[in-house]
């Protein structure tokens, strides 16, 4: 059943790094996250105009013009000549599309903290009731827009010491072919990087005794650890099956982890019992919870913040699972 849109808008503060001149300058200064906003950023990209974002297609051309115009308009800047790394798997083109947001500290800018998810799709699907289009709303729309969503608040807030890369992958459905392009390409242009999260399948909740999301390979690094203590509560929890079913190989932090030997790690809070739609026709805007999702952003913000502004590298890779 399709979800009644709630109004609620979440309001979050940010401090300008500088001496206010009045407290109502102060209380001006505001980025607003809204639920519409997440609502129609998904309902684009998961339309049946996309046609389900097939890599190669003229529907993920039109995902990918979306995501650059999101970009342009909010001032995340191009990391290359362009938006677009493009790569060829046989015939078809690729292209991942790459926004920088720069940090705010002389030293720590040129460390890089690398955010992002899949913007492709599988295209079509079995057919059902005359449907035969896999939207690809909770795989991936939604972790894109997550990304997008922290690219927008980070480039207008200017809170943060290190930099920033946000990613959107095509030709993951094809074996992560975007994602290892990049981290290749990334890796020989000597970027710096201290470490990445992959946002995957966020826009169903988990039940209500389970932690909010969880981190694949937990175990590999301090990364769950450290989010959490920066977002106050344990937002990030230890899945258990993930190890059994692999998830830490599944998707694009694995390209990355490869590249780099750094901290890289998949969130979801997809967990197999909560969403019947995988790779179905199914799998559409409607299905998703936008109050959820709206809140997982929220929750996430002063936990990427803390991480991205410590002095140090605090998040390293420990033991594997």
């Amino acid at each position: 059943m399709k979800k009644t849109l709630l109004l609620v808008t979440v309001t979050l503060l940010f401090s300008c790094g500088v001496q206010q001149k009045s407290a109502d300058e102060e209380g001006s200064k505001k980025i607003t996250i809204t639920v519409r906003d997440i609502q129609e950023s998904m309902e684009f990209l998961a339309s049946d105009e996309l046609e389900g974002r097939a890599t190669g297609t003229e529907g993920i051309e039109k995902a990918a013009v979306f995501i650059e115009n999101y970009f342009e308009e909010n001032n995340i800047k191009p990391y290359f000549e362009t938006y677009r790394d493009s790569f060829n798997i046989g015939e078809i083109v690729g292209y991942n599309i790459v926004g920088m947001i720069e940090g705010n500290d002389p030293e720590l800018k040129n460390e890089f903290v690398i955010l992002g998810g899949h913007y492709d799709h599988i295209g079509k699907g079995k057919e059902v009731d005359g449907d035969s289009i896999a939207n690809g709303a909770n795989d991936d729309a939604s972790g894109t827009v997550a990304a997008m969503k922290f690219g927008k608040y980070f480039a207008k807030s200017k809170t943060t010491k290190r930099s920033i890369l946000i990613t959107l992958y095509a030709a993951e459905e094809m074996g992560l072919k975007g994602s290892a392009h990049l981290a290749e390409r990334l890796k020989n242009k000597g970027l710096d990087a201290y470490t990445m999260i992959n946002f995957e399948m966020i826009g169903v909740p988990r039940a209500a005794d389970k932690a909010m999301a969880y981190m694949s390979g937990y175990n590999r690094s301090n990364f769950a650890p450290t989010l959490n203590k920066y977002a106050g509560e344990k937002i990030l929890g230890l899945f258990p099956k993930a190890q059994q079913f692999k998830l830490f190989y599944r998707s694009d932090n694995f390209p990355f982890y490869q590249a780099f030997n750094m901290p890289a790690h998949a969130i979801s809070t997809f967990d197999f019992t909560n969403f019947d739609y995988y790779h179905h026709v199914d799998d559409e805007p409607d299905k998703m919870d936008y109050e959820h999702m709206t809140s997982f952003i929220t929750k996430m913000i002063p936990a990427l913040e803390g991480m991205m502004n410590a002095p140090t590298k605090e998040v390293v890779l420990t033991e594997d699972e």
